[in-house]
């Protein structure tokens, strides 16, 4: 019946829908996450987490978890593509010439179709015949080129916002071999205040990195020197240091780092801990997720 075969269009359309919304939540969305690719990252996550610590399993879980985003939103977009195509099957296309209708599957059409209409690949075996079919394909190879593209955009993104929370992460591993007091408590040094300033300006792009790509948080990094979660305690022993040291403009900068660390760890929190406790409970707890040992 025709109200039926339009009804499996409409799902066809509903599925769409949700992939474009979850993709436009996640890619373009400023601080934004859909909910399917957040479902999909936590579960890769959570998998994952048992392998932590003794195998690259858990060093692959942000790549992998970043993969299988991408693949649902393909599979949620040939699939409902194919909803939409195979109620009209075969009366609404034309097919090449030799090609035997009759012994078709109309589902198996439905999906080959939308695949390669997403793909852009235009083969031309099966071209569709009814007025707003025509306008249908062709819209839809238009989102497969926009998601090979902002998928592309994505990696780009995501990849530069990880160099930089490792190199925060390098920097305060090396701070490790400074004593704090020596430095901060020296009245005549005038490193002390630009040191905690810079490493505050670098706190808080960890923290922007982490709201505008929130699926950086699921990359895990092996080396405890080049991982944030292991050694952010670092910067949270100089801001304590600092916030006692004799010096004016030591004690501001001190302040500026503990506000910056503070932040960081209220959007860990909120996102991803869920720990409501003290700024050093939610980093403690960060080194935790990611099976690292705060480094102090």
């Amino acid at each position: 019946m025709a109200w039926v075969e339009w009804s499996v269009t409409a799902v066809g359309v509903l599925v769409v829908a949700v992939a474009l919304r979850d993709i436009f939540h996640t890619l373009w969305h400023p601080s934004g996450r859909g909910s399917v690719s957040a479902r999909v990252m936590q579960a890769v996550w959570r998998v994952g987490r048992r392998r932590r610590g003794r195998s690259a399993g858990g060093v692959l879980t942000g790549p992998v978890a970043l993969s299988l985003v991408i693949l649902v939103w393909v599979t949620l977009l040939v699939a409902g593509g194919a909803l939409v195509y195979a109620p009209h099957l075969p009366e609404g296309f034309v097919f090449q010439s030799g090609i035997d209708v009759s012994a078709r599957n109309d589902a198996l059409d439905a999906v080959y179709l939308s695949a390669v209409s997403l793909a852009t690949l235009g083969f031309g075996d099966v071209v569709p015949d009814s007025g707003w079919l025509r306008i249908a394909v062709p819209v839809q190879a238009l989102i497969g080129f926009g998601l090979l593209t902002a998928s592309v955009t994505w990696v780009l993104q995501v990849y530069p916002a990880l160099i930089r929370r490792r190199a925060t992460a390098v920097r305060l591993a090396m701070l490790r071999s400074v004593p704090p007091e020596e430095l901060l408590h020296d009245p005549d040094s005038a490193l002390a205040a630009p040191l905690l300033e810079s490493l505050a300006a670098e706190l808080a792009q960890a923290r922007v990195d982490l709201t505008q790509y929130t699926e950086t948080f699921y990359f895990r990094d092996r080396d405890e020197d080049a991982a944030l979660p292991a050694t952010v305690v670092v910067a949270a022993g100089f801001a304590v240091t600092g916030r006692a040291a004799p010096r004016r403009d030591v004690r501001v900068a001190a302040g500026l780092l503990q506000t910056a660390l503070d932040d960081l760890a209220r959007v860990l929190d909120e996102q991803f801990l869920h720990v409501r406790g003290s700024t050093d409970e939610v980093l403690a707890a960060y080194a935790e997720a990611h099976h690292h040992v705060p480094q102090d």
